[in-house]
């Protein structure tokens, strides 16, 4: 089957496909005369394979160590679990630090006002992190303190204690 038929099949692009081929990931197809690359069974099989470890999100340098794997009948069985429990590792890993994104783009959607007003605190943490934050710890600090109106030293604005 040509490389459209094996890519509809196997549900990796035709682009993937010359991809993975280029990186040795897969070996190279066998060209017909014409020169298009021909598919058999085992080649589906292994792009089937490969789909489903993507699908895993597994690392292109990942599913090439489970390929070699996947063919090799004398693997021990504990290290594809090894692999596997590496990747869930990862998995949880990425997992925070996409919840950590979620709650700092939360913050930063509460304080935007959303209004007509070009000052955004989205914009602001985006060009400059650290000082939107900054800006922002002074913000609060400037709300929880009173402002004095007199220029004189804070101890004459104090009775003392009797």
């Amino acid at each position: 089957m040509n490389i459209g038929q094996a890519a509809k099949i196997s549900g990796v692009s035709a682009k993937m496909i010359r991809y993975y081929e280029e990186i040795g990931l897969i070996p190279q197809a066998v060209r017909s005369d014409a020169g298009y690359r021909h598919y058999s069974s085992p080649d589906l099989h292994s792009l089937r394979y490969i789909r489903r470890a993507r699908d895993l999100g597994f690392s292109v340098e990942q599913i090439s160590e489970l390929l070699v794997l996947w063919r090799d009948r004398d693997r021990a069985s504990a290290d594809v679990k090894a692999m596997a429990l590496s990747h869930v590792t990862g998995l949880r890993a990425k997992f925070a630090e996409l919840q950590a994104m979620a709650r700092t783009l939360e913050q930063l959607v509460q304080h935007c006002h959303g209004n007509d007003l070009p000052d955004c605190p989205i914009i602001a943490d985006l060009a400059e992190p650290a000082a939107a934050a900054v800006a922002e710890h002074c913000s609060q600090a400037a709300r929880r303190t009173p402002r004095l109106e007199s220029t004189r030293p804070l101890r004459h604005a104090i009775a003392p204690p009797r």
